[in-house]
C-alpha cells in the first residue's frame, strides 16, 4: 500500500511554493470483522499497522478507529488498552482517497 499523501493533490501558492491540502481522516465504521487486541509493552501505532496491514503508513486507521482510547500526540501506546483493528482496510482507503481529492 502507498503512503497516505501519495493520492493527495499538491497545490501551489502564488509564490510557487508547494503545499498539501489539510488531510481529512474519515470516521472508521464498525464492522463485525474487526479485531480487538490488548496492547502490550512497547506497542506502537506504526508497528501495529505494519503487523495487521503490512503498511506502517496506515497507523492513522487504528488511531481513528479508537478516538476515545488513543491520543493523537504519540505513536507509543500504553500497555493494557483494548483497541479495535479494522479489517475492511480497502474500503477505508477508498473513502480516505475520495474524501481527500
Amino acid at each position: 500500500m502507498a503512503s497516505r499523501t501519495k493520492h493527495l493533490n499538491v497545490k501551489r501558492r502564488s509564490d510557487k511554493k508547494k503545499y498539501y491540502k489539510p488531510i481529512l481522516y474519515p470516521p472508521i465504521p464498525l464492522s463485525i470483522n474487526d479485531l480487538y487486541v490488548v496492547t502490550s509493552d512497547r506497542d506502537r501505532l506504526d508497528l501495529l499497522a505494519n503487523q495487521f496491514y503490512n503498511d506502517v503508513d496506515l497507523w492513522w486507521v487504528i488511531a481513528n478507529a479508537n478516538p476515545n482510547i488513543i491520543k493523537r500526540d504519540t505513536f507509543l501506546l500504553k500497555q493494557g488498552l483494548e483497541i479495535r483493528i479494522p479489517q475492511n482496510i480497502d474500503s477505508i482507503i477508498t473513502i480516505f482517497q475520495t474524501t481527500n481529492k
